[in-house]
């Protein structure tokens, strides 16, 4: 799952990066509205984390443009304001769920959950191929039953690929999955990554198509 935070608070910001990542999230975050625009045709997050209260732009006016560009792009309001008005503002404008500062980090994550149960397969909370089976509530996978010990990297790659069990993978696309703006990636990060994946999984798991990407097939 990939979130785009805009928050100029750095603070709240820290905090919510913090909780997402531990959570198995790629988070990037902006503290102004109109790089963030920008930011969401260049590059589409699943998930969109929307303070109102921006220094260069009005939030309202922001969310609009938002779900004009991407009407389907779930959006989570996270502000400080709290009247009645408010978030009738903001949920009549598209806003898929609002949330008022201060607020519990366990609320913020079940929120974030809800958001991306609606995303469609990628939000189940437990996803069976074969003997695999991935908790992305508990961020835990199993063969058979038995407990995988994975590094978060590796957790949220094999969650990659899962989720678009059927569909190749390129590198690009799974490093886009994997790292945020900004992180240093090796080149061969992901080859390194799926070897490691790979001496924990069933033989053929997941295939190569050389050239191309790498594949888990549908069950």
């Amino acid at each position: 799952m990939r979130v785009l935070l805009i928050e100029d608070d750095e603070l709240i910001a820290d905090g919510v990066m913090a909780a997402l990542r531990e959570s198995g999230a790629v988070v990037n975050r902006l503290a102004l509205g109109r790089p963030g625009l920008q930011a969401l045709k260049a590059d589409r997050p699943d998930i969109l984390i929307l303070d109102l209260g921006l220094p260069d732009i009005d939030g309202f006016e922001l969310l609009r443009e938002a779900k004009r560009l991407a009407p389907d792009l779930q959006v989570l309001v996270l502000t400080a304001r709290d009247s009645t008005e408010a978030k009738v503002q903001g949920l009549d404008l598209g806003a898929d769920d609002y949330l008022t500062k201060p607020f519990a980090r366990a609320e913020l994550l079940a929120r974030v959950r809800v958001l991306e149960r609606r995303l469609g397969n990628a939000g189940a909370a437990l996803i069976q191929i074969g003997p695999l089976s991935l908790d992305t509530r508990q961020m835990q996978a199993s063969v058979d039953g038995q407990a995988l010990t994975l590094s978060r990297r590796e957790y949220m790659l094999l969650k990659a690929l899962v989720e678009n069990a059927g569909v190749i993978q390129t590198r690009d696309a799974l490093e886009t999955r994997i790292y945020g703006w900004g992180e240093e990636v090796a080149s061969n990060a992901i080859e390194v990554h799926i070897h490691h994946l790979r001496r924990k999984l069933p033989a053929d798991f997941i295939k190569t198509l050389r050239g191309i990407g790498y594949l888990v097939s549908r069950p």
